[in-house]
């Protein structure tokens, strides 16, 4: 049997299967034989052995088929495996192959290729399987087109890949050697198998039923800091990997089985506008997770109902119940503040939060301010009157810009009110970013309906609603449309804005830019939000700062490797700083080393506080009148 690349017929473990019953098979694509000489699992769906240099591959050669001379260069490997492969292909009966697509009209099979391998496979024996998941069916011929080019442009960067094959069985096939006649079509065979494997219940379960959208292109894993600092042997459970993993391992094999990768998700949602048919993979690892948790042991269920400020069964992790009330944390910390900040930072209670929670004690914990941004406004009051006001904002109060970097929220009220703009400070509470970024999907729900509550009189009186934290704003955009009302989500949606890009559209409608500071030419390096970008928000920041005067240089680090509470758990402290370094060798260059670091993510100001000297800020209090 030889095999062309068929990360289905691995699902189901068809090699073992055959193997065991007597069958000798080989797999012809080339990085996938690397993998089955190797005995290794691929770690990634397109490029299968990309974790295995050249060195390794001759070294595994050599050592496998001891060959007269030893291989060396990439050109002599290919060329031993094309050799030792063609003699395969040509003494085999059965040729196993995956299908891209199905025609449902013909029966056609699209195969989409980069080695043509497929093709031998097919044309060569007299038997042709092939294998593929129900998801795989597409109408008609017709619709094949849309989906061929959008595999090779996002998984190889092609407009094309270099073999696009198509099969309509059973049918003439040429001799492999090309100089014997036609085979008939009643001298072969051809068995579609079209495996279920828990797809069905995927298309029946809301949540799941994205996944089956995948065209496995790997985009997702292409546009992840994660996957590409850990592979997809981590980043992956035991067929796939990256990450849309998760929504195939947990309709497939179980969610146990996307538990042991689960976590790397940090939501970041970068992947969400790679994907080529836009399939929101953040939410599903956030079900997914969400299901994780309220699978484990609930026996203590009894001990925090209603005793916990959150919507969550007894038998979540601890570390995740931690980071998924920050807020109730945050007004603790800020109510016993200063002395709170003094008992977080010494030796006995670091060392606790390690053994106990996992907050691992090299990375800073952030400092609680005794009196909140909200208290503070209670406190002033507006400063511009309704009358005079150019448009009247909510300024929403996440959890950090309130309790703990309240500076930036202080700046951005007296920024707007320079610009003629009433701003009112409301106690709105958490947006649900927190749980949610731990799968806490019903206390973020719970924390969603409170934000609109207190959001939904500005509303109603034609404010705009202005956004500090762009990961809040990204709930408010994207997250809040599965979690509100249909009429509730589009209404927040639709006035609410962050605060560089308000400022923005205050200065294109007239607003006087000389009430903001000139900036004289000041040096900025600015590394925008990944929520930040996935909204394509960063342009904003970069115009009005340059307006003002600032020579701005940005950096193109897709993640600072923070991620909210991601860089504070100790099994991926090494990993965040590991990710954050690329962050920092562009900040420290020639010409970057002596700039202002301007972020405008809290995650992104941690991470690069932490690891540079330069203390860094959010671009809005560059613009503070103060």
């Amino acid at each position: 049997v030889v095999k062309s690349k068929s990360m289905t017929s691995e699902e189901i473990e068809v090699n073992e299967s055959l193997e065991a019953s007597g069958s000798d098979v080989w797999e012809t694509d080339l990085a996938e034989f690397v993998l089955q000489v190797a005995d290794e699992a691929p770690s990634h769906i397109v490029a299968p052995a990309i974790h295995k240099s050249r060195e390794e591959i001759a070294e595994l050669f050599n050592a496998y088929f001891d060959p007269e001379k030893p291989l060396e260069t990439a050109q002599e490997l290919t060329q031993f495996a094309r050799e030792y492969l063609g003699e395969k292909i040509v003494d085999a009966e059965v040729g196993m192959t995956g299908a891209n697509f199905v025609t449902a009209d013909t029966g056609t099979l699209a195969l989409v290729t980069s080695e043509g391998n497929a093709r031998k496979c097919v044309q060569a024996t007299d038997t042709h399987i092939a294998v593929a998941g129900v998801e795989k069916l597409v109408p008609r011929v017709e619709d094949l087109q849309p989906f061929v080019e959008l595999i090779g442009r996002s998984g190889t960067g092609q407009d094309i890949t270099s073999y696009v094959s198509l099969f309509t069985p059973p049918g003439d096939s040429p001799i492999f050697d090309g100089d014997g006649e036609l085979g008939s079509s009643d001298d072969r065979e051809f068995h579609l198998v079209l495996i279920d494997n828990g797809r069905m219940e995927m298309r029946e379960d809301d949540q799941l039923r994205e996944t089956l959208y995948c065209i496995r292109c790997s985009a997702c894993a292409n546009s992840c800091a994660n996957f590409q600092h850990v592979g997809g042997h981590a980043f992956g459970g035991e067929t796939y990997s990256g990450g849309i993993a998760t929504g195939w391992e947990a309709g497939v094999h179980g969610a146990d089985s996307a538990a042991e990768f689960n976590d790397l998700c940090t939501g970041c949602s970068r992947c969400v506008n790679q994907c080529p048919v836009k399939i929101d993979i953040p939410w599903i690892n956030t079900v997914v997770r969400d299901r994780i948790n309220r699978g484990t042991d609930g026996d203590l269920d009894f001990l925090v109902d209603g005793l916990t400020p959150d919507e969550e069964p007894g038998g979540v992790d601890l570390q995740k119940r931690l980071f998924g009330n920050f807020d109730t944390l945050a007004k603790l910390g800020s109510a016993f503040a200063p002395l709170s900040n003094w008992v977080a930072q010494t030796g006995p209670a670091r060392s606790l939060l390690e053994r106990t929670l996992g907050v691992d004690s090299r990375r800073e914990l952030p400092a609680f301010e005794r009196e909140s941004l909200v208290e503070w406004f209670e406190n002033r009051g507006p400063r511009v009157e309704p009358e005079e006001a150019r448009r009247q904002v909510a300024l929403y109060p996440d959890a950090y810009t309130n309790y703990v970097r309240t500076e930036r929220g202080k700046a951005a009220v007296r920024v707007l009110e320079a610009l003629d703009v009433r701003v009112d400070v409301p106690a709105a509470g958490e947006s649900g970013r927190a749980p949610l970024s731990q799968g806490m999907v019903a206390t973020a729900q719970s924390n969603a309906e409170d934000v609109y509550d207190a959001l939904a009189p500005a509303v109603a009186a034609g404010h705009d609603v202005v956004v500090v934290e762009p990961s809040d704003l990204a709930m408010f955009h994207r997250e809040y449309e599965r979690l509100l009302p249909e009429d509730n989500y589009a209404a927040l949606k639709d006035h609410s804005y962050e605060v560089m890009e308000y400022v923005y559209g205050l200065l294109e409608n007239g607003a006087d830019l000389d009430a903001l500071p000139e900036g004289d030419d000041t040096r900025i390096a600015y590394h925008s939000h990944c929520q930040q970008r996935t909204l394509d928000l960063e342009p904003y920041t970069v115009a009005v700062l340059e307006d003002c005067g600032f020579d701005v240089t940005t950096s193109d680090v897709e993640c600072c490797g923070m991620a909210g509470s991601f860089g504070y758990k100790s099994e991926y402290y090494e990993l965040s700083v590991d990710v954050g370094e690329a962050l920092v060798d562009q900040f420290t260059t020639e010409n970057t080393a002596d700039r202002t670091v301007v972020a405008s993510g809290t995650s992104c100001l941690e991470q690069l506080d932490a690891l540079l000297t330069r203390r860094p800020a959010h671009p809005v209090r560059l613009l503070d009148t103060r």
